[in-house]
């Protein structure tokens, strides 16, 4: 459904200086897989998704969506996808339905067919009781299903969304999440979302591709990605005049690394924590080292960018919304 080579984006900002945004992105999305792309603000994140959108053309590389050319077929590529933007989309003096109604005439279809996709996606979208209400007088999670439904209405092979549930309290966010999983599975659509929030492409997510500084640094599963650049982490509490002999044993776990100790606690950081634990306190036992707790931590995806990068992704948002 997607695949570029090299695609990059320059802005020029000044004679004499330019903002590489997007530094050679080579990326490939087969058809009906969920893909996030995960990366903190001012990644390149939502500049590669307009590219992909048509919305600005790229400076170098190339890029074809749904079986066109980005450059050369932007106005098909426009018709067989949708997109779901951070701003809203719909006018707030304008009525739900007739939204959904003007959207169905911009791609062409006729009346008919535009009020029984407009009923589809009312009722499954749980609309239909606000059919009649003007936008201003939605609920943030009510305009967000509403935004979705306007990238649905001519039925898309592949839906764009950019951070669709940033605001939203966390049962919107969940409500939000079921329904745009429930119209995948109607209609075996392939998704492309970019999200700050790690909880949502871990559990949604086929794939996770994290981008930083206008380059794609990881590409995989999201439980590849954790196991194989973050690890399980291994928590021992134990009198601190242990530490160093308990740090002695850890090591000679397979893929022990990252030895940290505070208070009461020793922690190492290795490939397969619930297998490495009973060797730990075995060989803790056999040693006489008393273990008055012992934890097993599986990594999240903010472990991955901080292996990555050196810092959290939260770190990095928190830095560049400071920045800007």
């Amino acid at each position: 459904m997607i695949s570029t080579r090299e695609l990059t984006k320059d802005f020029v900002v000044s004679r004499t200086e330019t903002v590489h945004a997007v530094r050679g992105i080579s990326l490939d999305v087969a058809p009906g897989e969920l893909v996030a792309v995960l990366g903190p603000n001012g990644a390149g994140k939502t500049t590669t998704l307009r590219m992909l959108t048509t919305l600005i053309a790229p400076t170098s590389g190339t890029a074809t969506v749904a079986g066109y050319d980005v450059r050369s077929d932007p106005a098909r590529v426009r018709r067989r996808i949708g997109y779901v933007g951070q701003g809203n989309g719909a006018g707030h003096s304008q009525r739900v339905g007739d939204e959904l109604l003007g959207q169905g005439a911009i791609y062409g279809m006729d009346r008919r067919a535009a009020k029984r996709r407009t009923a589809e996606l009312l009722e499954n979208l749980e609309l239909k009781e606000l059919a009649q209400r003007k936008v201003s007088e939605l609920s943030g999670g009510q305009r967000r299903r509403l935004d979705v439904a306007m990238g649905l209405v001519h039925a898309p092979g592949l839906l764009f969304l950019d951070e669709p549930s940033t605001g939203l309290d966390p049962q919107n966010r969940a409500n939000l999440w079921q329904h745009i999983l429930r119209m995948r599975e109607q209609h075996a659509m392939t998704i492309v979302l970019t999200t700050h929030y790690l909880d949502e492409a871990d559990s949604m997510a086929e794939r996770v591709v994290v981008v930083d500084h206008g380059e794609v640094i990881a590409d995989d599963t999201a439980e590849v990605l954790k196991t194989r650049l973050a690890g399980d982490r291994i928590v021992l509490t134990v009198a601190a005049s242990n530490h160093s002999r308990i740090q002695e044993l850890a090591e000679r776990l397979p893929g022990a690394r990252e030895f940290t100790s505070t208070g009461d606690q020793v922690s190492v950081r290795v490939t397969d924590g619930p297998g490495a634990l009973p060797i730990l306190l075995g060989a803790a036992q056999q040693d006489g080292v008393p273990v008055a707790a012992a934890q097993v931590h599986r990594p999240t995806l903010d472990d991955v960018f901080l292996n990555l990068t050196g810092r959290s992704l939260r770190e990095a948002d928190t830095d560049g919304k400071a920045a800007a």
